[in-house]
């Protein structure tokens, strides 16, 4: 009996799907809406070319630089496409950006608005929507973060191997019917959310920058040829190593203008003992977990025999988690109080110093030289990565404690303004559903009792 009602229940449904994901997605509760398709002028797909980390042709966004609801500037590149390729694609202010496919389906859906005009394009598994006068893209974009406009996305994301959710389906979602006070009311919030995270992140650029000036390596560039001559017999029995790829140039200078006999494992502990999960519900934190400036932008919470084999990593706060797959190498990321005792992938690295505070740490790890001398200890054929004794020999240079006492305050600071960005996004997310639940009277109201700066 219950088999044949859902299958009737489904069959009344325009979507005729029977998944139980699509049936018992909550539904939205004002009758006051409209649908996707209702409030755009146009949606695009971004490119499907071939990306370079080599900084040649147009930067592209991926989703990896989606940060919090906004958007970072992009790591790679792409060389394949035209000038008026690249203008149809660039990024201006009010541009809404959905992710629209991926093997977790939990990041499907994930959406940021452009704040400022953006000289880049993007991947084709994020499209763009550009929309009309009836919703404002912040508002937009906070929805569909949302509890009501996750679940619209869920309803519609067509699951397999690949969790896909396209720009059609959107048409397909509901979106409330707001006022314009009130739209401009969530406006103001994701502004203020987006000045913090501006100031946030030009904090840590600052600390970056006073580490590599104590480092006496700011503005220091390796040079790049394109040939390096080396003996054969000799290089394989000092590294084991025949790719060009680890004998290039640069690895070599950097190696040279860090002036360090100090490495990894003389300065770090590594803790890599397996913990496995046995009772109770779990924070698991994986790669596209972390931000680009160290921090953890969420993590899934599961139970203990829900989470993937890999998840084998206990970590501590005020920990350093360090990406060892390559492609991801920049994914480091401090650990905060609120990820004490969190779990995360046996992709990273768990590291801590009694030489080295832990926010200098994870400036140390994300830094251009650090990264280049990381990417030089990966190697393997499907899985690119460093070892752990790889990890462990690569030279790292102690730092003077006045720069770390200087860079560890500004990293905090840097902390606190995203934490109190994140607090306004939220606010505006809860802000909007309570809007949808009771009216926009009450959510008027619950928005004059909320502080973001607790």
């Amino acid at each position: 009996m219950v088999v044949a009602k859902v299958i009737s229940l489904a069959m009344l449904d325009s979507e005729r799907r029977c998944d139980a994901e699509h049936i018992t997605a909550p539904v939205l509760i004002t009758k006051d809406y409209q649908y996707g398709r209702d409030v755009i002028d146009f949606t695009q797909y971004g490119t499907s070319k071939s990306l370079n980390e080599r900084n040649k042709g147009f930067p592209v966004l991926r989703l990896n630089e989606f940060e919090s609801m906004f958007i970072q500037f992009p790591e790679k590149h792409c060389d394949l496409i035209s000038e008026s390729t690249y203008r149809q694609l660039r990024l201006r202010k009010g541009d809404v950006l959905t992710c629209r496919t991926n093997g977790n389906p939990h990041l499907v859906g994930r959406t940021a608005v452009v704040m400022e005009d953006t000289d880049c394009a993007y991947a084709s598994y994020v499209f763009k929507i550009r929309a009309n006068t009836k919703i404002l893209p912040e508002v937009l974009a906070v929805y569909l973060n949302g509890k009501y406009g996750r679940s619209e996305i869920e309803r519609h994301q067509m699951i397999s191997i690949q969790t896909n959710f396209s720009p059609e389906r959107f048409k397909r979602c509901r979106v409330p019917c707001l006022s314009s006070a009130f739209q401009e009311t969530i406006c103001r919030m994701v502004n203020e959310a987006y000045v913090c995270l501006k100031q946030s992140t030009a904090l840590y650029a600052d600390a970056e920058e006073h580490l590599l000036r104590a480092l006496g390596l700011n503005g220091f560039m390796p040079p790049d040829p394109k040939v390096s001559v080396k003996g054969l017999a000799e290089s394989f029995r000092s590294t084991g190593r025949i790719d060009a790829e680890y004998y290039q140039r640069k690895y070599e200078e950097t190696e040279k203008a860090l002036n360090t006999l100090h490495t990894v494992k003389k300065l770090c502990r590594i803790h890599d003992s397996v913990f496995v999960p046995r009772k109770g519900n779990y924070k698991y934190i994986e790669l596209a977990d972390i931000g680009t400036s160290g921090n953890i932008i969420g993590c899934t919470v599961a139970a203990f025999d829900e989470l993937p084999s890999r998840a084998r990593r206990r970590v501590k706060r005020r920990q350093v988690i360090v990406s060892s797959i390559e492609g991801s190498l920049a994914s480091c990321a401090l650990i905060t109080d609120d990820y004490h005792d969190a779990i995360c992938s046996t992709g990273f690295y768990v590291v801590d110093s009694s030489e080295i505070n832990p926010e200098t740490l994870l400036v140390l790890f994300k830094s251009a030289p650090m990264q280049t001398l990381m990417k030089k200890r990966c190697s393997g054929t499907i899985l690119t990565a460093m070892s752990k004794s790889a990890f462990e020999e690569m030279p790292l240079p102690p730092v003077a404690t006045d720069a770390q006492q200087r860079i560890a305050a500004q990293v905090r600071r840097s902390f606190e303004l995203r934490q109190k960005s994140e607090r306004m996004l939220e606010a505006a997310k809860q802000a909007v559903e309570v809007a949808i639940e009771s009216g926009e009277p009450d959510a008027a109201n619950w928005i004059r009792t909320i502080n973001v700066n607790r």
